[in-house]
């Protein structure tokens, strides 16, 4: 038997470290080089990842969260799962509060990590008793021994941009990049990514991509949206403002027909909030053109979507594709493959 001293690592050494990948056929003649930052590669499939375990950390080092504490957080799924990780390490107890438009993927994924989920109504403003923010502002008052992390005002999400994921993207590009462009949430990696990179070199562009109904976009008309995990109804203490130099408003049809097209011509199986900056970060870098250097961050995997973004029937019912796309989007039958193939039944 061969024995090694080699220490291997535990699941939440894995989180960062993401790769840049090129495009193949997306890619435009004329345009700007377009590049992708994979953030589905964290262990928990999402940029999220990196804020729960940085958040825990904050919070054990202020005294706020303690042994066999109990972590309530509102969340869309992603920053759930991150801090569900570490939880799990630490020996603390989760409960995740979620917007009722969440994809059932989504809810039942936190549940296997040993999370309770309490689901909100989406369609109530922030400050409705209602509301996820509301609710979970409740529980962490009255559950015992419990903290609400807050992912859109602890100053530990952005900052853990500033300290990892900026600095990632400036050495794998060896310092040479036009834009940045990401969907905004809690506006941590905007924030974050955009501080840094314009630490570096101010002439970066960095580009928010939001849906229609999100404050960032349209702030005199907010309303509900599909797309999940990006777009507020109001203003994060994780957001600074003054960081992005421009914003494109996406559709949801945009957002979701955009993540179709890059799963079948790409293999690149992504969230419907990747959609959204990938549909932006197309629109800049046909603008920039040749000899520049676009980057877009996707910040989640799309397995959390299926029934939703890659579900024909789902999209179809929430008017955003015609029945003929419909029949485009799903695969043949197996009695079709079989007449096809002159086979008979």
């Amino acid at each position: 038997m061969t024995h090694t001293s080699q220490e291997f690592p535990v699941i939440t050494d894995l989180i960062g470290d993401t790769p840049i990948v090129r495009l193949q056929k997306l890619q435009e003649p004329g345009m700007a080089e377009l590049l992708l930052k994979l953030e589905m590669f964290n262990p928990g499939y999402s940029v999220k990842d990196r804020i729960g375990a940085r958040m825990i950390d904050a919070a054990e080092r202020d005294g706020i969260l303690t042994p066999g504490g109990t972590i309530v957080e509102p969340t869309s799924g992603n920053t759930g799962v991150g801090l569900a990780m570490t939880a799990i390490e630490r020996g603390y107890k989760c409960v995740f509060v979620m917007p009722d438009k969440i994809s059932l993927e989504k809810q039942n994924l936190l549940r296997a990590y040993g999370a309770e989920v309490v689901v909100c109504p989406t369609s109530v403003d922030a400050d409705d008793p209602r509301s996820y923010y509301s609710v979970s502002d409740k529980l962490a008052a009255e559950l015992p021994n419990a903290v609400k992390l807050n992912q859109y005002e602890n100053q530990a999400n952005p900052q853990t941009h500033i300290e990892t994921t900026g600095p990632e993207i400036w050495e794998q590009l060896g310092g040479r990049l036009d834009a940045f462009v990401c969907g905004v949430g809690t506006g941590g990696t905007a924030t974050g990514v955009g501080t840094y990179l314009k630490s570096q070199d101010p002439s970066i562009q960095v580009i928010g991509c939001d849906p229609p109904g999100s404050i960032y976009v349209t702030p005199e008309n907010i309303h509900s949206y599909l797309v999940e995990g990006i777009g507020e109804d109001f203003w994060p203490g994780t957001f600074n403002y003054d960081i992005v130099d421009r914003w494109i408003t996406v559709e949801d049809r945009d957002s979701f027909m955009m993540a179709n097209r890059l799963v079948r011509e790409e293999g690149i199986l992504a969230g419907g909030s990747c959609g959204t900056a990938l549909f932006g970060a197309l629109q800049v870098a046909r603008e920039l053109g040749e000899g520049k250097r676009v980057l877009c961050l996707l910040p989640d995997s799309g397995r959390g979507y299926i029934s939703k973004v890659y579900n024909p029937q789902w999209l179809l019912e929430n008017g955003m594709i015609s029945p003929e796309e419909a029949r485009e989007l799903s695969p043949n039958s197996a009695h079709e493959l079989l007449e096809a193939a002159g086979v008979s039944l």
